[in-house]
C-alpha cells in the first residue's frame, strides 16, 4: 500500500517497514519521509513497525493547491493512521512534523497514541511576539519566503548549511548529504513549500499542549539556528505534563543526520520504556 487517499482526495505516499508496535515518523520541512530512513530501518530491525509518509505537497505525495494548514495536515496524519491500522502507536515529529503531533493530540484526541516524541520541533510557538519574546521575528520569516520566491535552488543551498551546522572550516555532514537534502527540498512544489513555511512559522500550538496525556520525549539541539530551543523544545517540555527533555549540547537542527546514531538510540530507549 504505497499510497493512502485522504478525506479530500490527496494521495499520500507511505512507507511501511517491519512489524510490531507502530511508530509513525513525520518529517520536517522541506524534506520527505526519506530523511527518516536510518531511524526507520533501525526501528524495524528492533521489532517495531516504522510508518513514514510524505507530507502533502512534498516528496512523492500529491501537490494540491490547498490544505497546508495544520488542521488539514493533521487530518492527513489521521487518515494515514486509519489506513495502516496504526493503533497503540508512537508519533514522532521532526521540526514542522512536531506540529502535526501536537494538533493530532488535541484535534483527534490522541486516538490510538500511547507515546510521542518531538525532535527539533517547532512546538509550541515559533513566532516572536510580546508573550513569546524568544521566538523568531516576523521579518526573518518574511525573508525566508522572499528568498524562496526569488531563487529557490539558491535559497535551499544556503539554508541547509545552518540546518546541518556547517561552518567555514568544519562540517558534521558531507557535501553529498547537503546535496541529497537539497534534492529532497526541490521535489516539493513551490506552493506547498511557501504555504507550509507560513503554517509552521505562525501556528501557535500552546493551546494544544494540555492534550498531551502520554509520555513524551523532547529532543533538541542547543545550537539549533533553524528552530531555536528556548521558544520550542524547552517551552514544550515545560508545558507537557509527562515530558522528558534531552538537550544535545551544541547540536544543530538536522539531528537525524548530524546525531543519527544517538537519536536512534534515544528513540529506542524511550520506546523500550
Amino acid at each position: 500500500m504505497p499510497y493512502v487517499k485522504t478525506r479530500d482526495g490527496t494521495d499520500i505516499y507511505v512507507k511501511d517497514w517491519g512489524s510490531g508496535r507502530p511508530v509513525v515518523l513525520i518529517h520536517g520541512w522541506p524534506l520527505s519521509s526519506d530523511s527518516w530512513d536510518p531511524q526507520a530501518m533501525a526501528l524495524a530491525d528492533a521489532g517495531f513497525r516504522a510508518i513514514a509518509y510524505d507530507r502533502r505537497g512534498f516528496g512523492r505525495s500529491g501537490q494540491p493547491w490547498s490544505g497546508y494548514d495544520y488542521d488539514t495536515l493533521t487530518d492527513d496524519l489521521a487518515d494515514v493512521m486509519e489506513a495502516t491500522g496504526a493503533n497503540d502507536a508512537t508519533l514522532v515529529g521532526f521540526s514542522m512534523g512536531g506540529g502535526e503531533v501536537a494538533r493530532y493530540m488535541s484535534r483527534h484526541g490522541g486516538r490510538g497514541v500511547v507515546s510521542a516524541a518531538l525532535i527539533g520541533s517547532v512546538v509550541p510557538y515559533m513566532l516572536k511576539t510580546d508573550d513569546n519574546p524568544d521566538g523568531v521575528p516576523e521579518e526573518t520569516l518574511g525573508e525566508i519566503a522572499d528568498g524562496i520566491r526569488k531563487d529557490r535552488p539558491k535559497f535551499f543551498a544556503d539554508f541547509f548549511k545552518d540546518f546541518f551546522g556547517v561552518g567555514y572550516v568544519t562540517s558534521p555532514v558531507s557535501q553529498e548529504t547537503l546535496d541529497w537534502a537539497w534534492r529532497l527540498a526541490m521535489q516539493a512544489g513551490l506552493r506547498p513549500t511557501l504555504a507550509c513555511a507560513d503554517s509552521f512559522g505562525h501556528t501557535d500550538f500552546r493551546p494544544d499542549l494540555p492534550a498531551f496525556r502520554v509520555p513524551t520525549l523532547v529532543l533538541h539541539g542547543t545550537g539549533d539556528k533553524t528552530v531555536p530551543i528556548d521558544p520550542t523544545g524547552r517551552a514544550a517540555a515545560a508545558g507537557i505534563a509527562q515530558s522528558q527533555l534531552v538537550e544535545y549540547d551544541g547540536a544543530p537542527h538536522g539531528l537525524f543526520a548530524t546525531e543519527s546514531d544517538r537519536l536512534t538510540d534515544d528513540l529506542l530507549a524511550f520506546l523500550g520504556k
